[in-house]
């Protein structure tokens, strides 16, 4: 029963912050600094995650299979390699360093 309360109060919550971004005035979010931190916070918020997703096992920080998989995104990123060949080869580095043994 917990879990349906705590699922209510997050739905609730979800909500009330979208609506809450609704009743923003359109002058406040024309300023520049609106825009660059509506433009930068998204990229960080997912390099955040992504970081906490690739090097925390629980409480603890690891250095695995998945940190290949990201080296492996990230210079196909630098190659302006398309995203399915992005995440295509972070699959296969992360698999084939899982198949050796390491991570």
């Amino acid at each position: 029963m917990n879990v349906w309360i705590a699922i209510g109060a997050t739905v609730v919550g979800c909500y009330a912050v979208k609506l809450a971004g609704l009743l923003v005035p359109a002058g406040a979010l024309e300023r520049p600094v609106v825009k660059r931190l509506a433009a930068l916070l998204p990229v960080a918020l997912l390099a955040a995650l992504t970081a906490q997703q690739t090097f925390a096992d629980g409480q603890t920080l690891v250095l695995d299979a998945r940190a290949a998989g990201l080296a492996a995104a990230a210079v196909a990123l630098l190659l302006r390699a398309p995203f399915l060949l992005v995440v295509a080869a972070a699959v296969v580095v992360t698999a084939g360093v899982r198949a050796m043994g390491a991570g």
